[in-house]
């Protein structure tokens, strides 16, 4: 069972978290062992803290949060068009692209993903405060992530079961609909 923050937190993406296409994010690693569907959910429930906290709007900076790595590549593998150096600029405007093509986002969501990256996309500023939570909480995560800090951490183990909730969820649903 969910805690409540965590209940609260899946009513705002049930329908991103639920969906085929962001499922596909867990095909993918991001950073060490986590794939980029943990990655984008333990950013999603960060903003979520920090939204609550800082009184943003929740529902927009956690939508935000879970849309912001829709790439649906392995950024690793290095292709003509795309080097893991040119994916750090250009994947923001991927993941907006994949959002509009399989959700219905606000442009305010669209502008928080847009703007995830900055510094790095110079002229793609957050320019709204669910939008800097975004920016901070992805730093913070890929920060951990990287260097070891979440991979035995409480914070991953809720992450984790989140993901099993999810995961289990939607076995279910297949079944009823079967």
């Amino acid at each position: 069972m969910l805690t409540k923050n965590l209940m609260e937190f899946h009513s705002y993406v049930k329908d991103l978290s639920l969906s085929d296409t962001v499922m596909q994010m867990d095909n993918f690693m991001q950073h060490g062992d986590i794939t980029t569907l943990e990655h984008v959910i333990a950013v999603s429930y960060t903003s979520y803290i920090l939204a609550k906290r800082w009184n943003a709007d929740v529902r927009t900076a956690v939508r935000g949060a879970m849309l912001h790595d829709l790439y649906l590549y392995d950024w690793h593998i290095k292709t003509e068009e795309r080097t893991p150096l040119t994916h750090t600029f250009n994947h923001p405007k991927t993941s907006v692209a994949n959002a509009k093509k399989y959700f219905k986002p606000t442009e305010k969501e669209l502008k928080i993903v847009r703007s995830h990256m900055w510094p790095l996309t110079l002229f793609h500023c957050p320019t709204s405060k669910e939008a800097f939570i975004l920016t901070l909480a992805d730093k913070y995560c890929a920060w951990n992530e990287s260097f070891g800090i979440y991979d035995n951490s409480a914070y991953r183990k809720k992450i984790k079961s989140y993901l099993v909730f999810v995961k289990k969820t939607r076995a279910s649903q297949n079944l009823k609909n079967r």
